[in-house]
């Protein structure tokens, strides 16, 4: 779950995705209550204790505030 989580986000770079729609993309549910969506905050913790060399102040796996979450967009550097 947590991999398929990463390789959503950074295959999505930059783009914010709320929790529903990572239930929907990853496990094709939709939830009937806005409790059912906290799940995706688990699976984000424990991805980023996995990820982040400080997972209290993420570099890759960002929250953005009421919307959801999002790996940044990575630039390459040959291309600006």
């Amino acid at each position: 779950m947590e991999f398929s989580l990463l390789e959503l986000l950074v295959n999505h770079s930059g783009k914010i995705f709320s929790r529903v729609e990572i239930l929907q993309q990853l496990w094709g549910f939709v939830p009937e209550m806005n409790t059912d969506t906290r799940v995706v905050d688990v699976h984000i913790s424990r991805l980023r204790t996995k990820v982040e060399s400080d997972p209290n102040d993420p570099e890759f796996i960002i929250t953005a505030r009421g919307s959801g979450y999002f790996f940044p967009r990575i630039i390459d550097s040959e291309q600006e």
